[in-house]
């Protein structure tokens, strides 16, 4: 084997979760799951949109992840295979069986909380992946307009775990119309991050909305804000 000359002078970095490196890194035995789980969390992290996910087609077709596989006792597929069924197992990822046109499709998401939720909508069809649907659910087109995530995403930045959590829970909490103007809101004004996103709504909670259309707009009426995250902020 030669020996690598160094790093490029530029070149893209990928990040790692710190629970990976203390908590779940330590765990890992298997040469294979360690690099499969290397080539999700890189996948997952230079994907665009909501919900990030990656299916086992597309690692299959990773020249880079299938050429570290090849020389084990199996073919480099079964291995993956097997190394994802760790990875799942040990509860890094999550997997989902879809259906693409009549042919199964493997879906991995990362093992958050916000991805569990996602999962769930999916499983009960409250979420649809283009091109993918659920057993027995029926794929209809997603409207032309993007969903708060991507909104967020394409307007004021990149779309974290824990930035979705915030959105996922100000989604419980708020109208969609109220997240969609408060992110047009700190957009407008510069401010763009997800803390100024949640003021704004937090704001229009206690005072209502400036322009009086959405005055105490809520999904279950007023008592759910008391009851929930931001209640404090709620006059009766």
């Amino acid at each position: 084997m030669s020996q690598l000359t160094g790093f490029p002078a530029k070149m893209e970095f990928t990040p790692i979760p710190n629970f990976f490196l203390s908590t779940i890194l330590p765990r890992i035995n298997d040469i294979s799951e360690l690099k499969t789980t290397l080539h999700v969390l890189a996948a997952l992290y230079r994907k665009r949109g909501y919900p990030r996910f990656v299916t086992y087609r597309e690692l299959l077709g990773s020249a880079g992840l299938m050429s570290s596989l090849r020389g084990a006792a199996k073919p480099p597929d079964e291995v993956l295979r097997k190394s994802l069924e760790m990875a799942t197992k040990r509860g890094t990822i999550i997997h989902l069986a879809l259906d693409r046109d009549g042919v199964p499709e493997d879906v991995y998401l990362l093992n958050t909380e916000s991805d569990r939720q996602i999962m769930a909508k999916i499983q009960n069809g409250e979420l649809k992946l283009s091109g993918l649907k659920a057993a027995g659910k029926t794929y209809i087109e997603a409207e032309e307009q993007p969903d708060i995530f991507t909104l967020y995403e394409q307007n004021v930045g990149m779309l974290t775990p824990m930035i979705a959590e915030e959105l996922s829970e100000a989604e419980k909490l708020y109208p969609e119309v109220w997240i969609r103007d408060a992110i047009k809101e700190a957009v407008s004004l510069n401010k763009r991050s997800i803390r100024y996103i949640v003021r704004i709504l937090e704001r229009w909670s206690a005072e209502g909305k400036s322009d009086g259309t959405y005055q105490r707009v809520s999904k279950t009426g007023p008592d759910k804000y008391i009851k929930q995250k931001y209640g404090h902020m709620v006059r009766r």
